[in-house]
């Protein structure tokens, strides 16, 4: 799988990149396909298609010493321009 980092962007307005996963390292689990931009289509823009990809996340790289069960994982549903190479 491919690694993956999440932009740790921050900016204003509809963003489909939850707040827990930015800046964080993942791998690529699998590509789902081609969307319209769903934060040009929350403003009624016209949207650019965007890849979206499932990230797989443990839980020790999203929590830290605190999570409860370090190796388990979590998927999320990440557009292409919310990643970059790790």
């Amino acid at each position: 799988m491919q690694k993956v980092r999440i932009k740790s962007m921050f900016p204003p307005g509809h963003v489909r990149a939850p707040y827990y996963i930015r800046g964080k390292l993942g791998e690529i689990e699998r590509e789902i396909g081609l969307f319209g931009n769903p934060e040009q289509l929350a403003y009624g823009l016209k949207a650019e298609d965007k890849t979206l990809y499932r990230v797989r996340f443990t839980m020790a790289e999203l929590w830290g010493a605190e999570a409860e069960t370090p190796t388990d994982t979590v998927d999320v549903e990440v557009y292409a321009h919310w990643l970059e190479e790790a």
